[in-house]
């Protein structure tokens, strides 16, 4: 049985500090048995990263905000990434974004300016998007008992590098509902998907630039991505291959990932 000393200490032999920007993707199950469940895990890591760091989940909607249901309420819509990031965007003092697809929760100092400006983003996660102010806090990137395949950065990143076929033309006419009530128009170009299916090649490219180290968490074997180190990377690889996580490219160019890999170490 996992308490709130044995978790804390996993996040002190981790590598990571009390003053770190993390981003955590996550999976409940994978921690295995807690003292208080959900609830501990949470107090844990806002114990951990919320007095001097940052703590941020996503709290994506993608799947629940559409044409159909085009109303994201910053209050009431529920996340649809897990039961963390669901119960810690109803925590308080943690403050949400206003994108009605891919907004975050953020806990800590600087919370309220990390969220701030979502909702003028015309795609998921453009310039003004807390996204891109991950790179700003030199963030890392923690995957907790999930694969790095759920990596909502490199959407941004692909954003940022002009990935081909990244963004669907189209608009949809979205809206969302702040703190305070107002309900605004939010108007939407929105991933195409699929890309994310190949993110999980990057793995080994990410251990050759320094980027990647590995913990445990409860049961979790966890994943730590440094999100300037990987942005700079996969921007370098888009700028000479825009199409590099599109299925069509990756259908013709079956050892892609491969060579790539190559190229990197062989490099003088």
């Amino acid at each position: 049985m996992h308490t709130f000393k044995t978790l804390t200490n996993d996040l002190e032999k981790s590598g990571l500090k009390r003053d770190d920007a993390i981003l955590i993707h996550s999976s409940m199950k994978s921690i295995g048995e807690v003292e208080g469940r959900a609830d501990t895990v949470l107090d844990v890591l806002m114990d951990y990263f919320g007095k001097e760091g940052l703590l941020v989940f996503p709290t994506l909607t993608w799947s629940n905000v559409n044409a159909d249901q085009p109303i994201f309420d910053v209050r009431n819509t529920p996340s649809v990434v897990g039961i963390l990031p669901q119960l810690f965007r109803q925590r308080p003092n943690v403050w949400r974004s206003l994108h009605p697809t891919h907004s975050v929760a953020a806990y800590g100092p600087e919370a309220i300016p990390f969220v701030e400006g979502h909702e003028r983003s015309d795609t998921p996660a453009n310039s003004f998007s807390p996204w891109r102010k991950l790179i700003l806090a030199k963030a890392k990137i923690m995957f907790l008992g999930a694969a790095i395949s759920h990596n909502t950065f490199l959407h941004g990143v692909e954003e940022w590098g002009d990935a081909d076929d990244d963004i669907c033309e189209n608009v949809q006419e979205l809206y969302v509902v702040d703190y305070n009530g107002v309900k605004r128009p939010c108007f939407q170009h929105r991933h195409t998907g699929g890309h994310s299916g190949f993110y999980d090649r990057l793995a080994e490219h990410f251990k050759y630039i320094g980027a990647w180290s590995e913990c445990t968490f409860g049961d979790a074997h966890c994943i730590i991505l440094d999100a300037p180190k990987i942005a700079r990377y996969v921007i370098s690889v888009l700028a000479k291959y825009p199409a590099a996580f599109t299925k069509k490219w990756n259908e013709t160019h079956p050892t892609f990932f491969q060579d790539i890999y190559r190229e990197l170490t062989e490099r003088v």
